[in-house]
């Protein structure tokens, strides 16, 4: 597996698996398990998804050493605040079922992340935690962090896919060294990813499916992506990507796809952000 090196030396593989919205627990835990024994090594879940205990289960009962997987939970809006970061962090890693995570994200930029973030601080001089990041923090959010703060964020996962490519963003996350991160790598399917001509061209010359050519043009970026899939030939599709490479001329291809937009509800909409701070998470 390929890993990235973190601003604090920590390894992070640089693609992992993604959990969101596999609400039943019995197919997120199916799921994790095919995933560890596909090759995957990052898991990534959150308080928000409802099923870091599942996530956990598939871990204690795989063959993979702990050491050797890579675990992302995040935090959710309600929990915003020290003492409230300090009492989430302790019942994310109860119900995981593990003594340590190896990144812990704040999921939302939104309520009193700065109060959050010295929590988090704490439990990462504490070697609760190898690295510490953030989630949906635009630059703006993200700088107003690092300045008032000791710790640089390590991570900040967004959403990024062909076309909304981020690449204003990806400058400014390398200029502090911080590990850009993909949400969403595949757009959940919107804009007809799945049957875009330019991508299933391109996977034609590689005998790759379009989702293995976005996958390899993010990692060929430096991008961490962790695609979600219930399925097991797509689990294990989404994995071999390792044995081809774009050529320039695909990576500028694909460039063009770009429309700077997101495909999604806009995280400086006051009125999304209204909304989101108002869902209570089961946390």
């Amino acid at each position: 597996m390929e890993t990235v090196r973190l601003n604090n030396d920590v390894e992070m593989p640089i693609l992992g698996f993604g959990t969101y919205q596999i609400d039943d627990l019995e197919v997120c835990e199916r799921s994790v398990s095919e995933a560890l024994r596909t090759g995957y090594r990052l898991i990534d879940t959150a308080a928000g998804y409802e099923n870091e205990e599942a996530v956990g289960r598939a871990i204690e009962t795989s063959d993979v050493a702990r050491e050797d997987v890579f675990v992302t939970t995040k935090l959710w809006i309600q929990d915003a605040g020290y003492e409230s970061t300090k009492r989430a962090f302790e019942r994310s890693l109860d119900r995981l079922g593990l003594d340590y995570l190896d990144l812990y994200l704040i999921h939302q930029p939104f309520g009193d992340v700065h109060g959050s973030w010295q929590a988090m601080e704490d439990l990462y001089h504490e070697d609760k935690i190898r690295a510490i990041g953030v989630s949906n923090f635009h630059p703006d959010r993200l700088i107003d962090l690092i300045v008032h703060n000791e710790v640089v964020p390590a991570v900040n996962q967004i959403e990024t896919h062909p076309f909304y490519q981020r690449t204003e963003d990806t400058e400014f996350l390398s200029s502090h060294e911080i590990q850009h991160e993909s949400w969403g790598p595949f757009a959940e399917g919107r804009n007809n990813l799945f049957e875009n001509d330019v991508l299933a061209s391109i996977g034609e010359q590689y005998s790759k499916s379009t989702a293995q050519v976005v996958l390899r043009w993010l990692i060929q970026r430096g991008i961490v992506a962790i695609p979600k899939s219930v399925h097991e030939e797509r689990i294990i599709e989404n994995f071999d990507i390792f044995d081809f490479e774009l050529s320039n001329e695909d990576m500028n291809t694909i460039s063009e796809l770009n429309e700077s937009e997101s495909l999604f509800p806009d995280h400086r909409d006051p009125e999304f952000v209204k909304q989101l701070s108002e869902v209570e998470a089961d946390t």
